[in-house]
């Protein structure tokens, strides 16, 4: 069976104002942390042992997920003291897990509904270094793109160009053969992207490309955070995390958490969230929003296209559109 490693040590640059306070893998998508949605699909494909690798804000993650047995899983626990790039952070994670099995490595950022369990039975039958997870996108242009040959294996590993030769891309998503793990030094800084998978390539390492067009999105924007919250309420992505225990009522339009208030002439709709504790008064409209934990919002006020912050309060009667909103301050969301 295989284990995982789970990269949630970033900063969260391109969130910010949203992550000042909170872990980007901590952040509220569809009524739960991004990471809880992540854990719940590696659990379907057969994964119950984890390390979350982090960094910043690490102490944040304990207290929420602990050992991880609420979730049937066994959740372990490797802080960098300083940054040490992709690969020094698997490294460092991978010290606490023992045995030879394959190691599955998650981006913090990316929502997937993509086949993992396939993933790792095709790494594991074509006995392959490392299985990358590949994605076709429309326009790979913005993206570095990772070419494959007529038998799956990737041949190289290209940076962003005007005229890309393939349109898929790396998805953030690896099966590695352990010892292949075991071979990254130790408490250096690294890059699989950029020096591992390259270097694998070069020496004539068995890199394969799992290429899967299911649903997938890198929510490293407050943008993007909002759509991939929006398309597991919908139902456009997989939303494996919300079960019967954790939601009071879901529909396209809506998802409100076990534990919410909301008035019953509020209206939630749009894709909208509401975590466990938050209080909607009456009269209200949450449109294409995220409302976190214990947040309130005020008889009449409306909101849209906005992420309310765990513990923030709108006035009665506000008007509140593509913003954040904290206790201290409301911030518009770039766009």
């Amino acid at each position: 069976m295989a284990v995982g490693i789970l990269l949630v040590g970033g900063f969260g640059t391109r969130l910010m104002p949203l992550t000042k306070n909170t872990p980007k893998p901590m952040l509220t998508v569809a009524g739960l942390p991004v990471t809880e949605h992540q854990l719940a699909m590696a659990k379907k494909a057969g994964i119950t042992t984890i390390v979350l690798a982090t960094s910043y804000l690490s102490e944040v993650f304990i207290p929420y997920f602990g050992d991880g047995s609420k979730w049937g899983m066994n959740l372990l626990y490797a802080v960098e003291k300083e940054p040490l790039g992709t690969g020094g952070a698997i490294r460092n994670a991978a010290k606490l897990l023992t045995g030879d099995e394959s190691i599955v490595v998650f981006n913090g950022d990316v929502l997937s509904s993509h086949n993992l369990s396939q993933q790792i039975q095709e790494h594991e039958a074509n006995n392959a270094d490392v299985t990358l997870h590949l994605t076709s996108v429309e326009d790979a242009r913005a993206y570095g793109c990772v070419p494959t040959d007529s038998d799956g294996r990737v041949t190289a590993f290209l940076e962003k160009m005007d005229k890309p030769v393939t349109n898929t891309i790396n998805a953030g998503c690896y099966v590695f053969k352990a010892s292949v793990v075991k071979a990254i030094p130790e408490n250096t800084v690294i890059s699989v992207e950029r020096q591992t998978f390259p270097e694998l390539v070069e020496k004539h390492g068995k890199v394969c490309g799992f290429i899967d067009d299911s649903y997938w999105l890198d929510i490293g924007t407050p943008k993007a955070l909002l759509k991939g919250s929006i398309d597991l309420v919908c139902g456009a992505a997989q939303a494996l995390a919300l079960t019967p225990q954790n939601v009071a009522s879901h529909s396209p339009q809506s998802l409100i958490m076990k534990g919410a208030l909301v008035d019953p002439t509020a209206t939630i709709d749009g894709g909208s969230s509401i975590a466990s504790g938050a209080v909607i008064g009456a009269g209200a409209r949450i449109t294409r929003s995220i409302v976190e934990a214990e947040a309130r919002i005020g008889n009449g006020a409306v909101v849209t296209n906005s992420f309310v912050a765990a513990g923030a309060e709108i006035a009665d009667s506000a008007q509140i559109a593509t913003s954040f909103v904290t206790n201290l301050q409301i911030i518009p969301i770039p766009q």
